[in-house]
């Protein structure tokens, strides 16, 4: 399964609005890895 492509997987309108939140969702919390903490 790809997670993260080019294009959506799903045909119908409503599938492929959750597969992009759930994509988003994951870049979200991939993000939070890489980003590096600030500290005063």
């Amino acid at each position: 399964m790809k997670l993260l492509g080019k294009r959506l997987m799903s045909r119908d309108f409503d599938h492929q609005n959750t597969e992009l939140k759930v994509s988003f969702a994951f870049l979200h919390e991939y993000n939070k890895f890489g980003t590096p903490s600030r500290k005063p």
